[in-house]
């Protein structure tokens, strides 16, 4: 038993498995239980199904049972998250250069709408470039009748790409651009290839990996991976099957190696879960202060690489933050400090890029982080109309936000920017009411802070008013603190002051109304 523990723990092969001498070019089979080591709820020297004891990942013993128990404070929460998030690589290190093979659909339900196979190979090709190291080195766009059948194309093209691939031995994988593999197409294609082939999936859940920076945003890329996982374990148990010979039991646990690395994910991803929903919790409290504090809340969304981040830098003059040209350089959900021409101060929220065809898994994974949208006052979406397919990526944004139950009301006062114009010589909007911007160059952005104050004020309930109050009372220091100011005009014979123009809610009104009558 301690040698099959320490086998697994090694990621070593079982004297089972049929250790041959396969073609250098031949797909290596994933190690036997990548699930089991992806998953350090046990640790190295600890297994499923045993009662013994063993070091943890900091060097502490602990006992068989005792990560059941609900952390007793936010050091053991922190802990436990971050051995959530101790997992195996999801693509090869080091340098690739990629064939890029885009199935092109022409007729059928499976049809892109909207778009063209030169616009998809060309986002497909920014993805791969967004990996450091990745370069696509040769593309084709092979048609297809059959997307959804095993080998995705037909016989006769599926032999054409064949021999193209196995002509070409400078590449080192194969991208297919489709969002997702079944286990059987992905094992039948890297056997006729002799190369690794990856997914839409595969690739932008790394990219998101990678960009992770907060513990929320890493452990929704973990939860994320979980169906990759319950993939990869199906195809590793079919392969050992293949393979024969050896028991497919835990010694004394009555359980199948299948059964109990299904447990580990199953327990792994409940874990994952009650994590965010911890953190979910923080966020939620600190959106329960906004709202104390009344400050009005604008989310920015649009397609990844629009200029969001470059937006909200110009809009705030914030130096901290730094707009990267990449695709999904944010997964953060950040708020910035601005002030409108009236001085009133906003909260600009940076939010996660959109994609089309953005995997299913990964919209549902970001969902609770997207939940700040929809408690936003209003919606800033930002195109960039330099893009060819700027109508497209207009409407996988528009798809994208609907798929969030977002109120009715917000996605009817959304304001629509549109930037970038400094890339289109005499651009002029057609939609009616969307603002021209460069976030580059700084051009129309007085005009766009004027139409975000006027919308702020609809969608909030502020008013504009000119109120007269006593230099000797309190209410004037009141006014500053619970509205924005701005101007004062003095009348000193009169011993008051002319408050010209505040923006203040309704709420905070009535209470200085109540506290100042008369």
């Amino acid at each position: 038993m301690w040698a099959l523990r320490v086998a697994v723990r090694q990621r070593l092969r079982l004297p089972w498995v049929n250790c041959g001498h396969p073609n250098p070019r031949a797909v290596q089979p994933l190690p036997p239980w990548p699930a089991l080591a992806a998953f350090s709820r046990w640790g190295p020297g600890k297994f499923p199904g045993s009662g013994a004891r063993g070091p943890r990942a900091d060097g502490r013993l602990s006992q068989a049972g005792k990560d059941e128990e609900e952390p007793e404070d936010a050091d053991e929460e922190e802990e436990e998250e971050e051995e959530l998030l101790r997992r195996d690589p999801l693509l090869p290190a080091g340098t690739q250069r990629v064939f890029l093979v885009h199935p092109d659909v022409k007729w059928g339900p499976g049809k892109p709408q909207m778009t063209t196979a030169t616009w998809q190979v060309a986002e497909a090709t920014a993805l791969v470039h967004t990996l450091d190291g990745w370069s696509v080195v040769q593309t084709m766009v092979m048609s297809t009748k059959t997307p959804t059948k095993k080998l995705i194309f037909g016989k006769g093209n599926f032999e054409q790409l064949t021999e193209t691939i196995r002509g070409c031995p400078e590449i080192t994988s194969v991208f297919l651009n489709v969002e997702r593999m079944a286990a059987p197409t992905k094992k039948e294609l890297e056997a006729a290839w002799g190369l690794e082939v990856f997914d839409r999936f595969t690739i932008v859940l790394h990219i998101f990996r990678c960009h992770a920076r907060t513990r929320e945003a890493r452990l929704q890329v973990a939860l994320a991976e979980i169906p990759l996982l319950r993939s990869n374990l199906r195809n590793n148990i079919a392969h050992q099957d293949h393979q024969g010979g050896g028991s497919r039991y835990i010694m004394g646990s009555g359980e199948s190696f299948m059964q109990v690395q299904q447990r580990v994910l199953r327990e792994k991803e409940a874990k994952i879960r009650r994590a965010l929903e911890r953190l979910r919790g923080k966020r939620r409290l600190l959106c329960r202060q906004r709202t104390r504090r009344e400050f009005p809340v604008v989310s920015v969304v649009g397609y990844t690489n629009c200029g969001k981040t470059t937006l909200i830098k110009a809009l705030t003059g914030d130096v901290a933050v730094q707009p990267r040209d990449q695709l999904f350089a944010t997964l953060d959900i950040t708020a910035h400090a601005g002030s409108l021409p009236s001085h009133m101060t906003v909260l600009y929220m940076d939010t996660i890029g959109f994609l089309s065809e953005l995997p299913h898994g990964l919209i549902e994974s970001f969902s609770a982080t997207l939940e700040d949208v929809a408690h936003s006052d209003l919606i800033l979406h930002v195109r960039d109309v330099s893009h060819p397919e700027t109508e497209r990526q207009k409407a996988s944004v528009l798809s994208s936000l609907r798929s969030l139950n977002l109120p009715g009301p917000l996605l009817d006062t959304m304001v629509e920017v549109h930037n970038k114009v400094d890339l289109v010589p005499g651009y002029s909007p057609t939609e009616p009411h969307a603002v021209a911007i460069s976030a580059l160059l700084g051009s129309g952005l007085q005009q766009l802070k004027a139409d975000l104050e006027d919308a702020v004020l609809r969608a909030t309930g502020r008013q504009l008013l000119t109120l007269r109050v006593h230099l000797a009372g309190a209410q004037l220091s009141w006014l500053h603190r619970e509205a924005t100011v701005q101007q004062v005009a003095v009348i000193p014979e009169e011993g008051v002051a002319e408050v010209q123009v505040i923006i203040i809610s309704k709420s905070a009104y009535g209470k200085f109304r109540k506290l100042f009558p008369g």
